[in-house]
This record gives C-alpha cells, structure tokens and sequence, in this order.
C-alpha cells in the first residue's frame, strides 16, 4: 500500500506519551519538597478527571495528564526524605542554607534542596550541583573552591543554617 494512505500520516498517536525521564542522582528530598510533590500530583489527577474521556480533542492533554502522573509517581516512589532540622548543625550538608562570601566581598546564600526544589534564580541548588558539591561538608570559616564554567570561585563559609 502506498504510504500517502498509512496511518501514520495522521500525525501522532497520543493514547501514550513516552514517559519523562527520571534523574539519575537518588531523589533527595526536604519535607517541603515532598509535599509539593504530592500535590503535583493530585493537580494532575484532578486535571486528568476533568478531560472529557470521549472526546478526540481532549486525547493528547490525557495523553500528557497520564505521562506527568506516571514521572511523579515516580518522583514520589524514588523520594528520600531528609529533615533539614536532622543534620549535623557545623557542617554543610542536604537542607542547609549557606551564607558565602565571595572575592569581591558579596555575600549570597544558598539553600541545598531536592531536585524538584532547585532554582538557582532563587538561591536554591540541587545536591549534585557543582556549587553544592563544592559547600558539601564544609564549615564555617572554610574557603571552598566553586568550579564555574569561567573559572573556579573561591568562596567563604560564613554561616550554615538548618531549618524545616
């Protein structure tokens, strides 16, 4: 037959989304982290109830409803909950909020979150992230060395915070 009368000239077939991909690092997550999760997650379900199950124009957001559902039960099902307010107070680890001085004197904090959490616009690093490895253990009045695509930036711990 020929090719023009195929099916598959009918554009994607939507009844299943290839699913996200999951990260590779373990799934560190703040208690904050988590329960945002867990309402992504119900955001979705709610999305996906109110799609018409008949209707041809609703196929791809179900398709999509169903995709995000499965990557954040997934999330949910890697998530490995760590209480900020657990950690060793004296040294940088998952949860902490870091004040660093810089070269240049400019002092920044930092929060080490979950993945899910990160937002480097906002202060807020992944764990495996190169600032974050760089702070990992370090205490206060340690400099660390932050390896940046321009160089490497030499950073002083100043404080380290833990909180819920």
């Amino acid at each position: 037959m020929n090719k023009a009368f195929t099916k598959e000239d009918e554009g994607p077939q939507a009844d299943r989304l290839d699913d996200l991909p999951q990260s590779p690092h373990p799934n560190y997550v703040t208690p904050a982290g988590l329960v945002r999760l867990q309402q992504q997650l119900r955001d979705r379900h709610a999305d996906l109830s109110a799609l018409p199950r008949d209707s041809l124009a609703a196929k791809v957001p179900r398709a999509m409803a169903e995709r995000d559902i499965r990557f954040l039960e997934g999330r949910i099902n890697r998530a490995i909950p760590v209480d900020p307010a657990a950690q060793d107070a004296d040294a940088v680890a998952f949860g902490a909020s870091v004040t660093v001085l810089d070269d240049e004197d400019r002092q920044t904090e930092w929060r080490i979150v979950g993945e899910d959490e990160a937002d480097p616009a906002q202060h807020r690093i992944a764990p495996f992230s190169p600032l974050a490895q760089a702070l990992m253990g370090a205490r206060v009045g340690d400099v660390v060395d932050w390896r940046k695509p321009g160089g490497v930036a030499e950073l002083k711990i100043v404080a380290i915070r833990y909180s819920t």
